[in-house]
Parts: structure tokens; sequence; C-alpha cells
């Protein structure tokens, strides 16, 4: 005997007790008898051809109507089983791939600097929240044999695991530099070579890059189609545009990039920033610039950690709780000497 005819027999055994007795245990038999069916895979239009054959067998007299709705009934449960199957396929897929998001989530969210060094004359802070589980914001914060510091902020045109794998690269490329700091025109050229042969044409890359020798209090930067950051001058308290002209990296292999630089005060510092900071918006409006520069004015008395900290839960708030966009803020700034 098949399993087919043991399943037919089971079923025909269950439903003639249930039918006579009306009892819990034909109920509990039911139960059970799905969980079976359900372990051995067996479709819902097989349990319906079942429930036919012993209907068929048990009261042979059923009205021709009554078999022909049974036999109606079948094809609807043929359809419903196609379309449950393709469901189920669709379903799993999705979870592998969500499974696969974590995890490329999980190593991108170890590409992203452990701790911030530290240098006596700098302050800085940084926060980055991604939109979803993949983000395309990078930023990088590395000191070099001389305590120079230098900082990246990056936008990944593109999402998911090519963005991961695009960011995986970009670290391993600011890695492996050697260990005094090239100046910003150098990195972002050699970065953009590295890059354009490595990535698929449809993505780029944004980056603001600076440099901060400490001997000098300058600040030297460049950016490569990056969204411009600010300059706060304490003194006259006022903040300008931070912004470096130059193409995305990955488009052109020979692009060339130029230097800029800004002296930096006591008290003066550095906004650099992704463009899911500025383009924060409600229903009604995205953010203005100079709402931004106002809001950290505000914090501006508070630790550069805590002007980040700070803005973006401000943001959050004024948005709804829902960030639309990766946001990614960093504030560098030159502190107050101690006196001796």
């Amino acid at each position: 005997m098949d399993s087919y005819e043991l399943l037919q027999n089971s079923y025909k055994k269950i439903l003639f007790n249930f039918l006579h007795k009306k009892n819990e245990q034909s109920l509990y038999d039911a139960q059970q008898f799905s969980k079976k069916v359900l372990e051995e895979n067996v479709s819902p239009e097989e349990i319906v051809s079942i429930h036919l054959e012993v209907i068929q067998e048990l009261y042979p007299d059923l009205p021709e109507e009554t078999q022909e709705s049974f036999q109606f009934l079948l094809e609807v449960m043929i359809g419903y089983g196609m379309a449950y199957r393709e469901h189920q396929i669709l379903r799993n897929k999705q979870r592998e791939l969500e499974s696969e998001i974590d995890i490329a989530a999980d190593m991108q969210h170890t590409f992203l600097p452990q701790e911030i060094p530290q240098v006596d004359d700098l302050d800085i802070g940084v926060i980055t929240v991604p939109a979803s589980k993949m983000s395309g914001d990078y930023y990088h914060v590395i000191k070099d044999v001389n305590g120079y510091i230098g900082v990246a902020i990056a936008d990944i045109i593109g999402k998911g695991i090519p963005a991961a794998l695009c960011m995986s690269m970009i670290k391993y490329a600011m890695d492996s530099m050697p260990n005094e700091l090239l100046p910003p025109s150098e990195l972002l050229e050699t970065l953009n070579r590295t890059i354009e042969q490595n990535i698929a044409s449809h993505m780029f890359v944004t980056m603001m890059y600076a440099s901060y020798n400490h001997d000098e209090h300058v600040l030297y930067y460049g950016g490569a189609g990056h969204e411009p950051g600010f300059y706060y001058n304490k003194q006259a308290d006022h903040f300008s545009e931070l912004y470096a002209k130059g193409v995305a990296l990955g488009i052109s292999r020979d692009a060339k990039y130029r230097q800029y630089e800004q002296y930096l005060d006591e008290g003066d510092f550095v906004v650099l920033l992704s463009d899911g900071v500025t383009e924060s918006r409600t229903e009604e409006r995205f953010l203005e610039r100079e709402e931004l520069t106002d809001l950290i004015r505000k914090y501006a008395h508070l630790s550069a950690q805590e002007i980040v900290d700070n803005v973006y839960r401000d943001l959050e708030r004024w948005q709804g709780l829902e960030l639309r966009d990766d946001f990614t803020l960093l504030i560098l700034r030159r502190t107050f000497t101690k006196s001796t």
C-alpha cells in the first residue's frame, strides 16, 4: 500500500468517526492528521482530492450537484496550491536575502572606526545613522605618525550589498595609505583610481576629505562631488560654506582634485555631513541650510559629540521620527589652549 492509500484510509477513518460520533477525539485526530500531511508536504489540492474520494466511497448516493461542487472546490484548490507554493518559494528567498542583508549590515558596521583618535587641541564628534539596515554613508578618522588627523566622509551612490562591498574597498584603500597623511588632493586622486577600476559603471562615490595640521592649526581639505560642509568662526559667531569642487570618485579615471585650506582659531570648528542631513524634510518642506546652522549654533557651547547628538535628536523629532536618508554628521573643533 503506497503512502497515498495510507493517507486516504487514515482520512476515511477520521472523517467517518467525526460524522458519526462528533466527539472531541475525532477533532483531535483531525488536527494530528493535519500535522502529518504538513510534514509529508502534501498539497492542499491533494487533501481535497482525498476528501472527495472518501465522500464518494462513504456516500455513493450523494446528489450529483454536491459531487460536482467538490470537483469545483478541487479546481479552486489546485489554483490555490500553485499560488501557495510560489508564495512559499518567494518567502524563503526573501528570508535568505534578509539574512544576507543582516550579515552585510553587521559587516558594514565593522568598517566604521571603533573609536575616535584623541588629539590634545582637537575635539571630534560624529554620529551616523542608517535610514535602513544598509547604509550608503561612510566616515573615516585616522591619526598618522606625526599626530595629524585625517577625516573623511563619503556617500556611496547605490544601496544594499553593493554599497557595503564598495565601503569595504574604500576602508581597505584608506587603511593602506602611508603612515604619513597624504595631501587631500593626492588622496582623492588615489582613491578615485582604485574605485573607478573596481565598481560598476552605474555606481560612484562622493567624498569630502580633510587633514588637520596641529602645528599650523590649518585644515587642508578637498572634495569629490560631496555635500558642502561648514566652517564656524567662533569670534565672529558666523558660519560660512566649506565648499570643495571636484568630480565624484569612480566617474573619470583621470580626474584631478584641488586642495583648499582653512585656518582654525581657538573655538573654531568645521562641519562635515552627508546629504541626509541637509535634505532632512517633513511632508511639507526640506530643511534650509540656515536652519541647520542655527541648530548647530544652539548647541555650540557643548562638546563636539554632544552637538552632533543633539542636532540628530532634534532633526529626527522634526521629521516625525522618520529618517528618510542615511544621516552622518561630523564636527572637528580646535579647542582652547589650557593656561599654565
